[in-house]
């Protein structure tokens, strides 16, 4: 284990002007969970994907803290989280790490925001705990098995084998391709890049990020079980926010999601990447802002009855 993740301590590396909040770390079943707690009011639930960490919301965070609770956490091998000795790394164990967290924080009427494999590992965690959440925001993330789509099985079985894995491994590959490539709108600075890098830079930190891409095709059943779910969540708002230049993700995802949640509210952001809560920060603060009010306007009692 590198030097510069000691359980419970932020490196030094951490820039407190590009991510200017405070470190929290939390123990849950041996893992030494990091997450930023900023602000008041409702509780929005940040999930990241592969191979990124709290800190791609650090600018939604600045700009919703003045009206929300952003709550973002590391899964552990990420970020600044330490895993416990043994940890599989497999979707289904940071979701359960993620349940643990929502009880152990006893966080309620919470609104899930989740990106990538925040999107299976949040909507897992909203099935179980449905009575902890009141909304979703799904932002490029899906919710079912891949089952046959080429794009998706292609990039799992390539990056998911024992070749992709070592060159992840070894060469951090999936940061140094994947950040780039995911911002359309904007480059990415090295300090920001260095951020991603130092949070995975050894052979052993980097096991996080090397095994999500077989777990695509690996965890049909746990990604079933997510699929087969999705009615406990029918009566949730959400909103979908989706990047339309994305080398993940399609247009036949948005629209899987928008028929699997069926009161929901979609916008597209054009000419934004994979990363959108990185790569175009404002438009999914302004969309999160703006659906909230008519949602909760929405949810308000009508008193015209009343009159």
């Amino acid at each position: 284990m590198s030097s510069q993740h000691t359980a419970g301590t932020r490196p030094s590396w951490v820039d407190a002007d590009l991510f200017p909040f405070e470190s929290h770390f939390v123990e849950l079943g041996g893992h030494v969970v990091h997450y930023v707690d900023e602000g008041s009011g409702p509780i929005l639930l940040m999930l990241h994907g592969n191979p990124t960490w709290s800190f791609v919301y650090r600018d939604v965070i600045r700009s919703l803290r003045d009206q929300f609770r952003c709550v973002a956490l590391d899964y552990p091998g990420f970020g600044l989280s330490v895993a416990a000795p043994g940890y599989r790394y497999q979707p289904a164990d940071h979701a359960g790490v993620v349940v643990e967290f929502l009880d152990r924080m006893d966080l309620s009427d919470v609104t899930l925001v989740a990106h990538d494999w925040g999107g299976p590992i949040g909507l897992f965690t909203a099935e179980r705990r449905s009575n902890r959440f009141q909304r979703i925001v799904l932002a490029n993330t899906w919710a079912w098995p891949t089952n046959g789509e080429l794009r998706a099985e292609i990039a799992s079985r390539v990056m998911g084998g024992p070749i992709g894995r070592e060159l992840i491994r070894r060469f951090n590959l999936f940061v140094n391709a994947l950040i780039p490539a995911g911002h359309r709108r904007r480059k990415v600075s090295q300090t920001e890049m260095n951020h991603y890098r130092e949070a995975l830079d050894t052979w052993e930190r980097r096991n996080a990020c090397a095994i999500l891409p077989g777990a695509i095709t690996g965890s049909r059943e746990f990604l079933a079980g997510i699929e087969g779910n999705l009615q406990l969540l029918d009566n949730l708002p959400t909103l979908i926010v989706w990047a339309d230049r994305d080398v993940a993700f399609s247009d036949k995802d948005r629209e899987r999601l928008e028929e699997k949640f069926p009161d929901h509210t979609t916008v597209v952001v054009k000419g934004a990447g994979h990363f959108v809560q990185s790569d175009a920060a404002d438009e999914m603060s302004e969309a999160i802002r703006s659906w909230w009010s008519g949602s909760v306007a929405d949810k308000a009692p009508d008193r015209g009855a009343d009159r």
